[in-house]
């Protein structure tokens, strides 16, 4: 689909890092903002919008002599850096680094990603404010290497968000709390390893939060020959009485299916908001091909009453599809390509306001007719 407004909104050159966490360790010109982008979306009691942009902050000189190194949080001692011999890497991959000589594939990332509030006109077309003072870092050991792809609901009067945490210990789910969007507490870990966008419902169900979730894992079983669906990563629903203590829905949720193309992985996008017809969900396909596949937004309805139940899956004609033409102006920054990730949705009206991270290298904004999803 096209739109009339589909543009970028923020970019890694709108990043002072002169004001980032990292100098808490790491001397200035050190570092680079090789991404800004998937950005969690909030609603402000003021009426302008929140986005908690993803800065993945990368060295400029990952490589020096005969080592490779990645940035760590080591608590009070700040940032340093971790050191690993270049005979026992492979660094085809611009985002990471693979240890060879493991008997798990282990890898190393080549930035360490923080969350920067950055507050939008109601319109989402321009920054009003860059809030450097309340930006997030890591807080906790299972932390140590980021914090990533923020997703922000609000639930009655309080705003929850969470964020894909990174350590060597784990990759898990960090729920904060707010009270106003921007000043943020962290709860601590409510789902353990490797299971990634988590995304909270923008209101209960029977009394209960519920969300979307995605495990992800090393090793699938396979399915039925005669199945419509792919083995493999889908999206899955959990319920909690309070957001802090979640027990997995046993039914319901979205699947990749074999006649899609867009079926070599599934994913949560934007939190899913209540609409007349049911709860609008805006997740990700990819299709397999290249070097990370090519991924677009897609939708579903879910019933209002009981989001086990699908109501419409719209998996092959995309809402938003990666768009060259907007970081054609960013091309000598690009490091990846085919990717628009859709991380956040705002009420606009006659329209929905859509976030997304574009090329994993900036913010996308996108006004999508509400018409679209009927």
């Amino acid at each position: 689909m096209a739109f009339e407004t589909d543009r970028l909104v923020f970019t890694p050159d709108d990043v002072d890092l002169a004001r980032s966490p990292l100098r808490q360790g790491l001397p200035p010109g050190s570092t680079f903002v090789l991404g800004a982008f998937n950005p969690g979306l909030a609603v402000l009691p003021s009426g302008n919008l929140l986005m908690m942009v993803r800065v993945a902050e990368a060295l400029r000189e990952p490589m020096t002599g005969h080592v490779i190194r990645a940035i760590r949080w080591t608590g009070d001692r700040g940032y340093h850096l971790v050191e690993w011999p270049l005979t026992g890497v492979d660094v085809s991959d611009p985002r990471f680094f693979a240890l060879t000589g493991e008997v798990n594939h282990t890898i190393g990332l080549t930035s360490l990603s923080w969350l920067l509030p950055v507050e939008l006109t109601p319109d989402g077309l321009s920054v009003s404010a860059i809030h450097y003072d309340r930006a997030i870092g890591p807080r906790a050991a299972w932390q140590a290497y980021g914090v990533e792809d923020a997703r922000i609901s609000r639930v009655g009067e309080t705003w929850y968000m969470t964020a894909c945490s990174i350590s060597a210990e784990r990759q898990s789910t960090a729920l904060y709390t707010s009270e106003n969007a921007l000043d943020w507490t962290l709860q601590g870990m409510v789902l353990d390893h490797q299971n990634k966008d988590m995304l909270l419902f923008e209101g209960l169900i029977d009394g209960a939060f519920w969300a979307l979730t995605r495990p992800l894992g090393s090793l699938y079983f396979a399915v039925a020959p005669d199945s419509e669906y792919r083995g493999g990563p889908s999206i899955n629903l959990a319920r909690s009485p309070d957001a802090l203590h979640w027990k997995p829905v046993e039914t319901g949720g979205i699947r990749a299916r074999k006649a899609c193309r867009n079926s070599a992985k599934v994913g949560g996008g934007a939190p899913p908001v209540l609409t007349p017809d049911g709860w609008l969900v805006l997740y990700h396909g990819v299709e397999a091909g290249g070097a990370v596949g090519t991924y677009r937004t897609f939708w579903a309805l879910l019933d209002a009453d009981d989001p086990t139940r699908v109501l419409r899956l719209e998996d092959e004609e995309a809402v938003l599809e990666p768009a060259p033409r907007l970081t054609d102006p960013l091309k000598a920054q690009m490091y990846l390509h085919g990717v628009v990730f859709t991380t956040g949705l705002a009420d606009g009206g006659d329209h929905w306001i859509v976030l997304s991270g574009e090329a994993d290298l900036a913010c996308r904004v996108t006004h999508v007719p509400k018409s679209a999803f009927r």
